[in-house]
Order: C-alpha cells, then structure tokens, then sequence
C-alpha cells in the first residue's frame, strides 16, 4: 500500500478547516433567511481486508430553508485498488495497487430555483504519482448571465494568479466533463476542472498546493454572494418544476458519468456521503 505522507496530511488539514469555514457561512446565510438549520455530522471507517489502518471521513450534512440539501465531505483513506479498477488510475497498476488520497466534496441543491446549485472538489492523491485534482461548477435550473459571468470571472482570476494557461485549460476541460451525452446538454454552465497537477518534487507540490487552496478560498468568496443575490426571488410552480426536471439531469450525470461517484463506490467509500450529491426531489416527464 502506498503510506500517507506529512503532505497527505497537510492537504488533509486545509480540506478540513476549508470545510468548517465553509459550514460556518452556510449556516449564516441560513440565520439571515430566519432559519436554525446547522450541519451535522457524521464519522464514517472505510474497511479493508488487511489494512489494519484503511482510514475513513466525516460527512456533513444540513438542510435549511436556502439549503435545501447541502452536503460537505472530508475524507482521507488508504489501501489497495481492485486490479481491474487499478489501472485506469493515474500511477497504479494491477502490479503496484496502492493508493492513498484525501480530499473535499461539496454538494449544494437550494430551495429557490432562482439560486443556482453547486458543486465543487478538491483532492491529493499518491500512487506511484503523486497530484492534485478538482474544480467548481455552477448548476442553475434558471441560468442567470450576470451569475454565470461573476462565477467564471472569480475562477478566471484564481487561475491567471498561477498560470495563464490555467482558466482556458481548466474551463474547457470542465465543459467537456460535465457533458451528458446521452441528453446531448451540460449539466450547468461550467467552472474550471482540473486533474493530475503532478508533484515531481518539493517546488511543484507547493506550487499545486497553493493553487487548489485558492480555488477553494474562490469558491468561499463567490458561491455565497450569489446565493444571497437570488435567495429572496420569487418564484412560481412552473420555475419549481423546471428546478426539478434540471435535478433529473444531475441524477442522470452523477449516477452514470462522475467520476467521483465511482471511485468512492470502488475504493469502499461510505455510500450516503458518495451519493450526498442526489438532489433531495426530482422529476422526470
């Protein structure tokens, strides 16, 4: 098995006070709509035949009035993959199978269809490679231009800070992966997704580090000044049922496509937290 190391331990940490910060201001946006709703949270172990230390996380999970569902998760977890599943995994091999990796998961479905939904990650992984990974993306059921522009434009500026490449690279690479191919549509109007920011050294493993801790600080900064924009928009039956039928497609994605669902379903992970991201209602006509 590959061992965790002080920077499997280091990125550890940040998920986690990135986390708490990110239940602080949610529960706060919760407060000025009137509501007590709080996370909770629940420990879950990962088991393992033979790993006698397979690790596991904490699922966090509340559901308010602006919140309608909203989950964030921290895990950190080691062991062996499956042969099979081993090598389609950057550095593995059915040969060489271990696998350590840490990382954050947020959900976020609201109760207003005029507030967008969101999603976003980031995660350390070692195999015989060592890299970073993740993104945000918006998923409004009414798309706003003003919403979607000041959400590329927060990213937009994280990535030119690191590399002028970052946001061209990272923006498409988020619109072709969060394609349903079988609806032929996007699941929402993009973000940035970003994989195998390889750590060849001290130097790139900072270098990496620093960058994915800015696209969590973004997503702190900009998710929340939108949610407080559209979260006292009226709305009518007709926007609900629209939200509904977009929550079918992200159903649809999640279940069959997102790559996260499948290596928490592969690598032993806790089910509720692997499927936090299901909507709490959907509908299809």
């Amino acid at each position: 098995m590959t061992e965790p190391t002080d920077y499997t331990a280091q990125a550890r940490n940040w998920f986690e006070s990135l986390r708490s910060r990110i239940c602080t201001a949610f529960e706060a946006i919760e407060r000025e709509a009137g509501s007590d709703a709080a996370f909770t949270f629940t420990a879950w172990s990962r088991e393992e035949d033979g790993n006698d230390d397979p690790g596991g996380g904490v699922q966090g999970l509340m559901k308010g009035k602006v919140f309608e569902k909203v989950g964030v998760n921290v895990s950190t977890v080691r062991g062996n993959f499956a042969p099979e599943f081993a090598a389609t995994i950057n550095g593995a091999s059915a040969v060489n199978p271990g696998f350590s990796a840490t990382g954050i998961s947020l959900v976020a479905h609201m109760a207003n269809p005029h507030v967008p939904a969101v999603h976003m990650n980031t995660r350390y992984l070692t195999t015989g490679k060592a890299w970073f990974g993740g993104g945000a993306d918006l998923n409004p059921p009414i798309p706003y231009c003003e919403d979607t522009a000041d959400f590329h434009a927060a990213f937009r500026a994280a990535c030119a800070a690191h590399n002028p490449t970052y946001y061209e690279r990272f923006s498409k690479w988020a619109e072709d992966y969060f394609y349903i191919p079988h609806r032929q549509c996007h699941r929402g109007v993009g973000g940035i997704f970003f994989d195998h920011l390889e750590c060849l050294d001290d130097a790139s493993w900072d270098r990496n580090f620093q960058f994915t801790r800015d696209v969590g600080e973004t997503f702190l900064d900009i998710f929340p000044r939108l949610v407080r924009r559209r979260m006292g928009a009226d709305f009518t039956d007709a926007d609900k049922q629209q939200q509904l039928e977009w929550r079918g497609r992200y159903a649809e994605f999640n279940l069959v496509y997102d790559r996260g669902t499948l290596f928490g379903l592969k690598t032993g992970g806790n089910i509720d937290a692997i499927l936090m991201s299901l909507p709490p209602e959907a509908v299809w006509s």
